[in-house]
């Protein structure tokens, strides 16, 4: 499955209400690690038909970004069922982007 954009929009079909956990990554162009966790993210959306993958672009969906309490760039929210189950902020790699997954599995 391809990365979704997702706005203000689209947030409540793609991802409040999906059936399946949703990774989200808040990022932004002018960041350097957002342009590092970029493919990392692509990767786990073409590996993992089992979850969504959406991007948000904190200068664009600045309100979502704010209901996230967004602070730091980039972060990767897993949602499950409506609700955030893990969080983690900065460039981390793919095993540990996995991991939290399976926290938000587990829960």
């Amino acid at each position: 499955m391809s990365v979704l954009h997702i706005t203000k929009e689209n947030f409540r079909q793609e991802v409040l209400e999906s059936r399946k956990p949703v990774l989200l990554d808040f990022w932004a162009n002018w960041c350097g690690p957002c342009r590092m966790v970029a493919p990392l993210v692509e990767e786990i959306a073409g590996e993992r038909p089992d979850l969504k993958v959406g991007k948000v672009n904190v200068d664009e969906q600045q309100e979502l970004a704010g209901a996230f309490q967004i602070m730091s760039i980039p972060t990767l929210v897993v949602v499950k069922d409506g609700r955030v189950v893990s969080q983690t902020v900065g460039v981390r790699p793919k095993q540990e982007i996995l991991s939290i997954l399976k926290t938000g599995e587990a829960q």
